[in-house]
């Protein structure tokens, strides 16, 4: 991409490379440019693919599907849900370590928000849109990143075995249809977000089932207090 910094795993850039050469894709390489041009946009050019470039593609033992990164300054690092180190947990995300610590019996503070130690044991981090404006939420929407994404989420449904799918809200559930249910783990919850978390959010105990389907299937599971 035209974009300084930019950069994907190979093993993700082999699965997705009709998608680079696409004329969507080059479309959106445009679109892109002209808004950096004139916006800021987050996250910078060298965390747009950080997901890809955290998690390859052979490694994948998790999905979790985000629909838009963080936009405001300093928050989005190009992995779903995550924010750096230092930077404040927005509401979501104390509701995901909340429940994470009911589930496991676990006492991660809620003051910490860095996934990266998910996405290192085989967590994928994955926003449907991979870009956005700052401060204006769903900017980037509607341009090509959700048909690069649903590819991203085909091939590996498609190309893989045994991995599970953590879909919360509507939005992540509607991409069931891109899954096998007889090749891979389904879990589906409300989002966690503060207006849907206390629908079956919380409770839904996602983090322990994830790990019985890993450990049935001979895989090493989670650590999920990994968060920094």
């Amino acid at each position: 991409m035209a974009i300084q910094g930019v950069r994907i795993h190979y093993t993700w850039y082999e699965q997705l490379l009709p998608q680079f050469e696409s004329q969507y894709f080059s479309d959106l390489k445009d679109f892109l440019v002209a808004e950096r041009a004139e916006h800021t946009c987050y996250p910078p050019g060298s965390k747009i693919f950080a997901a890809f470039n955290s998690t390859p593609f052979d490694k994948v033992k998790v999905v979790i599907l985000g629909q838009d990164p963080y936009h405001e300054e300093g928050q989005a690092m190009g992995l779903s849900f995550s924010v750096p180190q230092g930077v404040p947990v927005p509401p979501s995300l104390k509701n995901i370590i909340t429940e994470i610590n009911d589930d496991l019996g676990t006492t991660i503070p809620t003051t910490c928000g860095d996934l990266s130690g998910w996405a290192e044991q085989g967590v994928l981090l994955l926003n449907a849109t991979l870009t956005v404006r700052a401060h204006k939420a769903g900017s980037h929407q509607n341009h090509g990143w959700e048909r690069f994404t649903d590819a991203a989420i085909e091939a590996l449904a498609t190309k893989r075995r045994g991995i599970v799918f953590l879909l919360w809200g509507s939005y992540a559930t509607a991409k069931r249809k891109l899954i096998n249910p007889l090749y891979h783990h389904i879990l589906t919850a409300p989002h966690p977000s503060p207006l849907s978390a206390y629908r079956g959010f919380f409770g839904c105990r996602h983090f322990s089932r994830t790990n019985e389907f890993l450990r049935a299937q001979g895989q090493e599971p989670i650590d999920w207090t990994r968060i920094r």
